[in-house]
């Protein structure tokens, strides 16, 4: 055979056995099972000093519910000290309302295969969140728009490491600001087969992501079972605002789960120690995951956090950093506690491109994120600058993160294969393992294989274009797209979530705010 023929058999064996790897890698697990322990940072004493400083903040500072006079009323009644706007709970009210919150439950998809647990030993990887901006290497940073927001759907689709598909992936700001909540909620249905997010930016926008839910679950199905994660902010400190009490209403009312998250700058929204913000993050949670319980007791409610420290030289969010970490951990430990599902984590950076600094500092927080047990992790691909953009390169870079995230997790095997004494007795001492029957029977799936690292030769690596891994990252979730298939939809639902959102459009005019 000549060199030039056999280079091309090698060539085309090699070819073939990259898309084997990557058919098999194309498969996904509905959500991780953690076979590790979680680490707990903070101790028992400290813990308990800081769950007795959340009970004193309940109880003598007290939170405002502002201009919301039903919330109010709902705590007047529970036994609560209201004065103006600010509520005063006695020691214990809020625990005790919340023994009525399950402690793990099931998000509904709509593809049944495809169901998470939120809770126990459950890791539920799922989009970043929230950005206006996006970017990519081909069009730099732009304002986002309904078909990058669909393009972000698709990519969390055909990721394997994701398993929801989130809510706003990015804010389609060429559509009208009091309708987009339409599109955004129906791309996640009909791109997607992945449990998904509604709407929260107001109420009757609630309520219009729990009557498109009811077109394709059934109004019966979606009271009594959660098809919805719904993201409650506390406005702090010790806040909660008129928007998020009416969001948070609607979805308790309705069964579906809210993950009540205190958004918290250390240093300018809580105090700059880890004990100090944990305690207000504590009090903050456990009122408005309290709420849930007056209105609906049963109904599924997630705790949640989003901390990041600030540098004290410009005030600008910082990632990554080892204070906003342990406050990570700690507010895990709380959770548990509480026996309640942990929100929080993801692959945070304040870098502006897909760059080393972005890679450290979101690597850094995923780990923390697994190893602290975080049971639903938003923000988990994508996040760049801040939170203000999201990165079509930085997601797929996540992504095979997340996948990483998904072998740690599963711990080490003992089973016999993994003992691999069989491997030792036939290579004994002064051999080499790479022809044993063991290393051929295993040599596909013994190690995580990164569909983006470059681990060639520096001669081979300059072949191939000397690409750099943001480069690399770019052909990649430009295949992902061009690889997409939309899944099966029923024809009956998909056309009454148009004919919903035609008639709901149509009853009001646009609105920018």
């Amino acid at each position: 055979m000549s060199d030039t023929k056999s280079r091309a058999t090698g060539r085309r064996g090699r070819n073939a056995r990259r898309e084997a790897r990557q058919h098999r890698g194309s498969s996904s697990i509905p959500y991780i099972v953690r076979n590790i322990p979680v680490s707990n940072l903070a101790s028992d004493e400290a813990l308990e000093i800081i769950e007795a400083n959340a009970d004193q903040i309940l109880e003598e500072i007290g939170i405002s519910f502002i201009d919301d006079p039903e919330s109010l009323q709902l705590w007047k009644e529970a036994g609560a000290d209201v004065k103006e706007q600010r509520v005063h709970f006695p020691k214990g009210l809020c625990r005790e309302l919340l023994k009525t919150a399950p402690s793990e439950f099931t998000q509904h998809a709509r593809n049944p295969s495809r169901n998470v647990q939120i809770g126990g030993n459950n890791t539920v990887f799922a989009p970043v969140y929230g950005p206006p901006f996006v970017a990519s290497l081909d069009n730099g940073r732009h304002y986002g728009t309904l078909e990058d927001f669909q393009n972000f759907v698709k990519l969390a689709y055909m990721a394997p490491s994701m398993h929801h598909s989130g809510g706003t992936l990015c804010e389609p700001v060429d559509l009208p600001v009091n309708k987009r909540h339409f599109d955004m909620v129906y791309s996640h249905i009909k791109y997607s087969d992945k449990p998904f997010m509604g709407s929260v930016t107001a109420p009757e926008r609630a309520q219009d992501s729990v009557d498109m839910a009811s077109l394709v679950f059934g109004d019966d199905f979606v009271q009594n079972n959660c098809v919805m994660l719904n993201l409650i902010n506390a406005n702090s400190p010790m806040t909660f605002d008129a928007t998020m009490l009416g969001a948070l209403k609607v979805y308790a009312a309705n069964n579906q789960a809210a993950v009540v998250s205190p958004f918290i700058l250390s240093g300018a929204m809580s105090p700059v120690s880890p004990a100090g913000t944990l305690a207000q993050l504590l009090a903050e949670a456990m009122a408005g995951m309290a709420l849930t319980q007056l209105i609906k007791p049963g109904t599924p409610v997630v705790f949640g956090t989003f901390v990041s420290s600030i540098s004290m030289q410009s005030g600008a969010p910082t990632f990554g950093t080892p204070e906003s970490l342990l406050v990570l951990n700690g507010a895990a430990q709380l959770a548990r506690r509480l026996n309640l599902p942990f929100r929080s984590g993801g692959s945070f950076t304040a870098s502006k491109l897909p760059d080393a600094q972005a890679a450290y500092e979101s690597a850094q927080t995923i780990q923390m994120t697994l190893t602290s047990g975080v049971n639903f992790v938003l923000h988990a691909a994508g996040w760049l600058e801040g939170g203000l953009c999201t990165s079509y390169e930085k997601f797929v870079m996540d992504m095979d993160q997340c996948s990483m995230m998904e072998v740690l997790a599963k711990g080490i095997a003992h089973d016999e294969n993994a003992q691999a004494m069989d491997a030792l007795r036939e290579v004994g001492p002064g051999g080499h393992f790479l022809g044993c029957e063991h290393t051929q029977r295993n040599f596909e799936t013994a190690f995580y294989r990164s569909k983006l690292s470059d681990n060639n030769s520096v001669e081979q690596w300059e072949a191939d274009g000397s690409k750099d891994m943001a480069v690399r990252a770019n052909a990649l979730w430009k295949q992902m797209l061009n690889d997409y298939e939309a899944p099966a939809i029923d024809p009956a639902i998909d056309e009454s979530l148009i004919d919903f959102m035609d008639r709901r459009k149509r009853s009001f005019p646009d609105s920018n705010v």
